[in-house]
């Protein structure tokens, strides 16, 4: 996990990333969010479409205003309901009137500890898309990839005219993301980034850090990390059984133990998944080899 670049960073300013693209960093940064979220405006001015219009913060929502101005707003767009991503959503239909669509609504009660923001319960979309159905407005085409996994009611979104892809959380550059059960799922995240590698986008726009310029190579080092962590686990369990949190020593060494919740949260996706292809078993709260 990369830490933040040197301040200041450009929180609130529009910045044209190529004709169709603008993006505004939100002001919330933090461990889970890097410098911030930041919402997306697709369009060349007669109508656009905002993508993951970011926490509901006057801050944030007075920017987004500046950088739509007059334009005409045709879809607010959330690739997913975490707190930080979708909040801004329903104050941003009502000063637009523009309809919310995008991923379905999903809340999961978790009193436990996190390793990302908290699911936004105000999340009410008009239309939910499905795998392949598309956005369009003046001059763009905003195709809906679901990517399960980080959350299962995970979407990117594709812009047909650019090869541009919005990943959300699915894919960032500065960090993996996490992946936590019960809704995260390993399994369903191992094959989203199959999935991704399959296809050939020329740009990431992930929600946090810069975009990545070279997708495949990105995707094909994550499907990388993944199975190699998926191979510590089971090296580890080929010397006896072990329970969740006894892995994360042996393989995040050097781990700030304030973040040890969460990578023991991660050995238990990999563990699940491999529970379900028949690799590992548990007893009570030992994992072991099969």
């Amino acid at each position: 996990m990369a830490g933040p670049p040197p301040k200041p960073w450009p929180t609130g300013e529009a910045m044209q990333l190529e004709p169709l693209v603008r993006r505004v960093l939100a002001p919330n940064p933090s461990p889970y969010t890097y410098t911030g979220t930041q919402t997306y405006i697709v369009g060349l001015g007669d109508g656009c479409a905002v993508i993951d219009p970011g926490p509901d913060e006057q801050e944030h929502l007075l920017a987004l205003d500046a950088a739509i101005g007059e334009e005409h707003v045709c879809a607010i767009m959330c690739t997913h309901t975490h707190r930080d991503h979708s909040p801004a959503a329903a104050p941003l239909a009502k000063r637009t009137g523009a309809p919310i669509v995008g991923c379905a609504p999903l809340v999961l009660d978790d009193s436990g500890p996190r390793a990302d923001a908290a699911f936004d319960r105000t999340y009410e979309p008009d239309r939910v898309m499905e795998d392949g159905e598309q956005m369009t407005g003046p001059g763009w085409t905003l195709t809906a990839v679901a990517t399960p996994g980080h959350v299962s009611n995970h979407l990117c979104f594709a812009l047909e005219e650019s090869g541009a892809l919005f990943t959300g959380d699915h894919i960032m550059g500065w960090s993996t993301s996490v992946v936590i059960p019960p809704d995260g799922d390993m399994g369903d995240y191992m094959l989203s980034l199959e999935k991704l590698y399959g296809r050939e986008d020329t740009v990431f726009y992930p929600a946090h850090g810069e975009a990545v310029e070279k997708p495949r190579q990105l995707v094909r080092g994550m499907i990388g990390h993944r199975r190699q962590r998926e191979n510590q686990i089971l090296r580890l369990l080929g010397e006896g059984p072990l329970e969740a949190s006894e892995f994360v020593p042996k393989m995040y060494k050097g781990l700030d133990p304030k973040l040890h919740k969460a990578a023991e949260m991660s050995v238990t996706a990999h563990l699940l998944d491999l529970e379900r292809r028949g690799q590992v078993a548990r007893s009570g709260e030992q994992w072991r080899t099969i």
